[in-house]
């Protein structure tokens, strides 16, 4: 599901990170199972100092959220949401937000559907400031990705 959702990204950095990090009890993680207990979906539910068009610090994050395209519209996504809501509420947080890229029209829709309201669009740029970082493409886990 991760190689789906961040394609190019080597799955086992992104998991391994991710283990990490909710080792550390930085992050919650949610599944969703098929009657036949297989995952169908996950989200990542984090916090962050600041989020745009929030006006509390720090905020919770949804900083990774998937559902497989056969089980969509089906409420699993709006499960894991609430899932990640109720944890962000359980660790003192009045606001959730997250983000999606500018391409990912079926994301945007899927948080409008869940309660969320688009607050913002940007495109960020990046310029390396050493020669030997030139060719060098960062992914979302180097830096902020929204």
């Amino acid at each position: 599901m991760s190689e789906a959702l961040m394609p190019g990204e080597p799955p086992e950095d992104y998991e391994d990170a991710l283990r990490q990090l909710v080792l550390d009890g930085e992050v919650a993680v949610f599944v969703a199972e098929r009657p036949d207990r297989s995952i169908c979906g996950y989200v990542e539910a984090g916090s962050r100092k600041y989020a745009e068009g929030c006006a509390t610090s720090p905020v919770g994050y949804v900083e990774a959220w998937y559902v497989d395209p056969d089980v969509r519209q089906l409420g699993c996504g709006r499960a894991l949401l609430e899932a990640a809501e109720s944890w962000a509420r359980s660790q003192g947080y009045t606001e959730m937000a997250s983000d999606a890229l500018l391409e990912n029209t079926l994301s945007h829709r899927a948080h409008t559907g869940s309660g969320y309201a688009e607050v913002e669009r940007i495109v960020t740029f990046r310029k390396p400031l050493y020669p030997e970082d030139a060719g060098r493409a960062l992914s979302p886990r180097d830096g902020h990705s929204g």
